[in-house]
């Protein structure tokens, strides 16, 4: 916790409450909060290049690293974050004050969002924001991309992790996970190279990179994108394959309508994409399948190292559940999707 405000633009706050549900693995966040103060109220994001949190969330100091720590006060000091979805109606909240402290790390201060949070939304609202988010990706294709802006994002993010022999007939997964489905995640896994050089040979543009349902509220009738802590070069369709998988993996919405969402989004980004000047259906289909395959090949040989290991398979700050069997179930069309998207991705 700070206990030493530098930049507040609210004043001395009225007291400290439990910081933000947020990654809290993430070595290079120190921690979010929503605080009340004279002056009103504000989020204050404290980011730091040695923070606590996991092995496999380094914050890094390279400005082209997946997770450079500097890379989202930037984006918002820069009004890069302001400006990227203006023209598609998406939104990002406002700057109220940021500098450095006496330790080196920053204090980002930002507008706190009263609004409808991405976790409730519902398809048609999904849909919506796939749409500008499409209009958004087409737009940027052109753009200059910035010395901040993450590089080769899946290959460094997804390819980061790394697993001793896994036992892809674990018989709690083998419960819950057909074969053919363990097969299909098996192939993913080590066939994640091919994903990722699929992905970056497909046409690119300037995403956010971290879309999904607990990085969106909905002001009205503008949705708006919060931590732009990965933003950098992406292959057309990246955000909508992370929208559609992420808001389903940690329980944040039931996964009977998973099918019906992916057709309703993909749809929509398609019209969005077109409505701006890019209508290349088959080659956007095919990097949504890459990068979404790419994303979370890792998400299985951890679930089996888990398992082996006797730990959670549940994300720790996220996840609806902690029962490893619940969590296998309720994953397995999520990773069948991703199995599917795979064979489309390597075999086109």
């Amino acid at each position: 916790m700070l206990t030493d405000l530098r930049h507040s633009p609210i004043g001395v706050p009225f007291d400290w409450p439990a910081a933000l549900r947020h990654n809290t693995g993430n070595q290079a966040t120190g921690g979010i909060w929503r605080l009340s103060g004279p002056g009103g109220e504000a989020v204050l994001k404290h980011l730091t290049p040695h923070g606590g949190g996991h092995d496999h969330w380094p914050a890094s100091r390279d400005p082209r690293h997946w997770n450079y720590w500097r890379r989202e006060y930037l984006a918002y000091t820069t009004g890069f974050a302001a400006a990227y979805g203006r023209e598609a109606g998406i939104g990002a909240p406002a700057l109220l004050a940021a500098g450095e402290r006496p330790d080196g790390s920053l204090e980002l201060w930002l507008e706190a969002l009263d609004g409808v949070p991405g976790r409730h939304w519902t398809t048609p609202m999904l849909a919506d924001l796939a749409r500008r988010l499409g209009t958004a990706g087409a737009l940027h294709m052109s753009g200059a991309e910035q010395p901040w802006h993450s590089r080769r994002f899946l290959r460094q993010y997804a390819g980061r992790r790394g697993f001793g022999p896994l036992d892809w007939d674990h018989p709690l997964a083998a419960a819950h996970w057909p074969e053919d489905l363990r097969a299909g995640l098996r192939t993913v896994w080590e066939r994640r190279g091919d994903l990722f050089a699929v992905a970056e040979a497909l046409p690119q543009t300037v995403a956010h990179l971290d879309v999904w349902p607990m990085n969106l509220v909905r002001r009205g009738d503008v949705p708006v994108l919060l931590d732009w802590s990965f933003t950098g070069g992406g292959a057309v369709g990246e955000d909508l394959a992370n929208l559609v998988a992420d808001t389903f993996f940690d329980g944040l919405r039931p996964v009977a309508a998973l099918a019906d969402t992916e057709e309703a989004l993909t749809g929509a980004y398609l019209e969005g994409l077109a409505g701006a000047g890019y209508r290349n259906e088959a080659a956007t289909r095919r990097a949504v399948a890459a990068t979404g395959a790419a994303k979370y090949a890792w998400l299985a040989p951890a679930m089996l190292a888990g398992l082996a290991a006797g730990r959670s398979t549940a994300s720790a700050d996220y996840d609806a559940e902690s029962d490893d069997a619940l969590v296998l179930e309720r994953r397995r069309p999520i990773f069948a999707m991703l199995v599917r998207w795979a064979r489309a991705a390597l075999e086109t």
